[in-house]
């Protein structure tokens, strides 16, 4: 992958392009039980062992009937049998109702079922007020699966109706791709854990917190590498141990072009680096490259920039690292209720809430203050609004949106 001459601003879709291509599938199978399930990546393809349902079955309560004797015109019946849900009736006999529950198979000799509603019952005698053809409230065998039916196809992300379905089928465990191994690193002398006293000049590291945590929603083991202190020493010697025990790395901060500024030049040392500077506000610091064959992620310290880049570049990536299937992305536009811009050369990415409004159904607002440092858009915001460069939003204009579930890739 080559790599742009300095100072040349890589836009955001060439970059990414450019990544997935050159990364490979890395994480092997795992068998898990079905309760473990949620939100892993499939290592093969499921085909459903059985038809669901396995029968026809009644949809409701009521009165298995043969709808031919209503059309004889006959609509007094004598009840010939009762089949509860989890029993098996006997064959019909002709001119009489059977008393049929839900999900109840349906008898020999019956094509239909007459809702209770729509019957009256005197002494023995069971009176049918409304009439049905046949396969009226019967629920066909196979109807929601059939037997041999691909379900579902290798790296698809299992959601909770999908872990239903596969129960549905009797499937109780299967092969995922194993969660990846993500070596975490953050660089910055400023910078403490939470629950330490601040000293002067110091923050606390909130970037390492909303990294991990995305990747733990992705189902991702995190290796904590700690702070590295900034120092081209250290910086290259916490790259290489960790792409000793990882499948990727992903560091935060010390990727721009400051004196403090390591990452860059200490991947350029012990591995490579491909490309550092993206055509987007905010997050145009970004380094990727390879320590060794270890994927190298090098997010920017700024804490909405790192929560952009990982959302927009890096977490397709690691869906690509673990065999993700890649789904098409479902175009949404919504109008703003703010005026912005213009916009300079870099395509902008803008903190949105989701209000809902009378008449339009549904506008984006701005989270307060869209500078790189102000965590709490991130929080506040449902999405990411995109403005292109050079362009002025106005009150109504129709923005590309992007959910915030959508582009951290969680269910």
């Amino acid at each position: 992958m080559a790599r742009p001459p300095n100072g040349t601003l890589t836009p955001i879709d060439e970059a990414l392009t450019l990544l997935l291509s050159s990364i490979e599938a890395v994480a092997s199978n795992e068998t898990v039980t079905l309760n473990k399930a949620l939100n892993r990546v499939l290592g093969h393809s499921i085909n459903a062992p059985i038809a669901v349902p396995g029968y026809d079955n009644s949809a409701m309560d009521g009165y298995a009937v043969n709808s031919q004797d209503l059309a004889r015109g006959q609509s007094e019946f004598l009840v010939s049998q009762r089949i509860p849900a989890g029993s098996v009736g006997r064959r019909l006999v002709p001119q009489t109702l059977a008393r049929i529950f839900t999900g109840a198979p349906m008898p020999e000799g019956a094509d239909a079922v007459i809702m209770q509603e729509n019957c009256r019952v005197e002494g023995d005698s069971v009176y049918v007020e409304q009439g049905v053809s046949a396969g009226a409230n019967v629920r066909r065998a196979g109807a929601d699966v059939q037997e041999g039916e691909l379900l579902f196809e290798p790296g698809h992300r299992l959601r909770g109706p999908d872990i239903g379905m596969l129960a549905g089928v009797g499937i109780a465990s299967l092969a995922v791709r194993r969660p990846l191994r993500v070596a975490l690193l953050t660089t910055g002398d400023e910078l403490v854990r939470p629950g330490q006293a601040l000293q002067a000049g110091q923050i606390y590291n909130s970037n390492f917190y909303t990294v991990s945590s995305l990747l733990q929603g992705l189902g991702h083991e995190v290796i904590d590498c700690g702070i590295v202190e900034d120092t081209l020493a250290a910086t290259e010697q916490a790259l290489q141990s960790a792409a000793a025990d990882a499948d990727c790395i992903i560091s935060s901060g010390g990727v721009s072009v400051g004196e403090e500024d390591h990452v860059r030049n200490a991947l350029e040392r012990c591995g490579a680096l491909q490309f550092w500077k993206l055509a987007i506000k905010p997050g145009k610091p970004f380094a990727f490259g390879r320590v060794e064959s270890t994927p190298f992620f090098g997010l920017p310290g700024n804490p909405v920039s790192a929560f952009i880049n990982f959302a927009l570049i890096v977490r397709p990536c690691l869906d690509r690292l673990q065999g993700v299937r890649a789904l098409p992305e479902i175009p949404w536009h919504l109008p703003a209720d703010f005026e912005f811009g213009p916009t300079g050369v870099r395509q902008e990415y803008l903190r949105v809430r989701c209000a809902p409004t009378g008449e339009q159904g549904v506008v984006l607002q701005l989270t307060g203050d869209q500078s790189s440092g102000v965590l709490s858009s991130i929080s506040a915001c449902d999405g990411l609004a995109i403005i292109p460069p050079k362009t002025s939003v106005l009150p109504g204009d129709l923005l590309r949106f992007l959910p915030l579930s959508e582009i951290v890739g969680q269910v």
